[in-house]
């Protein structure tokens, strides 16, 4: 990621610093993490260095200044809780060994419990891209892994990954989940160690599908129990299948697709057993890298071709890319490429993840909020590109949404308490100007 120039408010204190917490705080909320915090016990009982509250926005933080040491996002937070939030209670922040207890007592089941409350699908009617023919919300399921430090406790928890050259240099951790391929939210995922295949941990993630969704998967989730789990939750689904799967013809359709039937068992002769789940095969030839037609073939639930033709399908299966690229989103732009995480234990590794995937929603729903006004398509909207926009924006506005920011904007950008300085409004003049440059143009401006 490009570095941007540094704004400071003086004191020290860096615009950027402040305007995360904002986008934080704007869709994680205050109400939302002290109501997970006495769910599971993990409230303050007494006054401590480092407050439950602050270490759930802490382990957040981490996610949005990967390259930063641990007391120095523990630094920043501080600063963005005193302007943002008033924090009542005076914190210091502590070195690396408070840090690190402080996350311990945390836990967790926090950060999970939070992921699980505020992370959802968000798009509307009005999101382009989000809908297949408007009536489906397209979701896609897959999965990745993550490195983790090399410490005996990471290693027994998470395993190592073989290769041909022999075992990984890191431990590897395994998340899979949906993605909202409109939006790019990662919602409803599962952690586990390497060795945890995804079609176990997505067992987890298809509970979260819903009616009205539309779930694409690649030919590795495929098998007769986790289709039948899936349809079961009412949501359509559209997943590849392998080549040797037998599907024979039973009626072809006007679209050149066709139905037949998934069996769990098949006798001898290749003879489904039993009654069998009725789909629909679209099949088609695409042409790669190596000029090689290559034959895909894809099963849905969808069973009226004029409800959904299957060259429509074919094309809307190109939609499962959106992981890949959600993927890179929060493994490059937010992780760091080429980074491990930073914590030491399993435990931690984990609250890491729940933290990096919750940075990753806010981030992702003021970009939405950003498209709705705009009237574009959430996907030209840069990610890094969002990045700089949020944090150059006033950091008196940070905690609202922005929807609301013309109607304060006004009158607060005339007003400017006795002791700002004129090094202070000037920062901010800078940054506003900054900031306009950075705006999504107008859909007029796009043709």
């Amino acid at each position: 990621m490009s570095r941007t120039g540094t704004v400071r408010l003086g004191d020290g204190i860096r615009l950027n610093d402040l305007i995360n917490l904002g986008a934080l705080t704007a869709r994680v909320p205050m109400t939302e993490v002290h109501q997970v915090l006495a769910e599971t016990g993990r409230t303050s009982e007494r006054r401590r260095d480092l407050p439950a509250e602050v270490m759930v926005y802490y382990v957040i933080a981490l996610a949005l200044y990967r390259p930063e040491a641990s007391r120095e996002v523990l630094r920043v937070l501080l600063e963005g809780f005193r302007e943002l939030l008033g924090l009542a209670v005076p914190v210091e922040p502590a070195g690396k060994s408070g840090i690190s207890q402080a996350r311990s007592r945390l836990g967790e089941a926090p950060l999970e419990q939070l992921y699980r409350k505020v992370v959802h699908p968000i798009a509307t009617p009005e999101t382009q891209g989000a809908f297949y023919r408007g009536r489906w919300l397209v979701v896609a399921v897959d999965g990745s892994t993550l490195e983790v430090p090399d410490t005996p406790a990471n290693r027994e928890a998470f395993g190592l990954p073989y290769s041909e050259r022999g075992e990984s240099a890191y431990p590897r951790l395994r998340v899979v989940g949906l993605v909202e391929t409109g939006t790019h939210v990662l919602f409803g995922a599962a952690q586990g160690p390497y060795g945890t295949g995804e079609v176990t941990l997505g067992r987890e993630v298809l509970k979260h599908l819903r009616p009205g969704m539309l779930c694409l998967a690649d030919r590795y989730f495929y098998g007769y129990p986790l289709w039948k789990q899936a349809s079961g939750t009412g949501a359509d689904l559209l997943w590849r299948v392998r080549r040797n799967i037998r599907l024979p013809c039973e009626e072809r359709l006007p679209d050149g697709s066709y139905l037949t039937r998934i069996y769990e068992k098949r006798d001898v002769l290749g003879r489904g057993i039993g009654e069998g789940i009725p789909v629909r095969v679209v099949e088609y030839l695409v042409t790669g890298r190596s000029k090689k037609p290559e034959l895909y073939r894809l099963i849905t639930t969808i069973l009226d071709p004029a409800a959904a033709p299957a060259e429509e399908l074919a094309q809307l299966y190109l939609e499962r890319w959106e992981f890949e690229t959600t993927l890179d989103e929060f493994k490059t732009h937010l992780r760091g490429a080429s980074t491990v995480l930073r914590s030491m234990t399993p435990e931690l590794a984990r609250q890491e993840v729940w933290g990096l995937l919750l940075a990753h929603f806010a981030l992702r729903g003021l970009m939405h909020e950003a498209a709705l006004r705009g009237k574009h398509d959430p996907d030209r909207i840069s990610f890094i590109h969002s990045v700089r926009v949020v944090r150059r924006t006033l950091p008196r506005f940070a905690a609202f949404s922005p929807s609301t920011l013309g109607k304060f904007a006004p009158s607060r950008a005339r007003r400017n308490s006795p002791g700002d300085s004129a090094a202070s409004a000037q920062s901010k003049r800078q940054t506003r100007g900054e900031a306009k440059a950075e705006q999504v143009p107008s859909a007029e401006a796009n043709g």
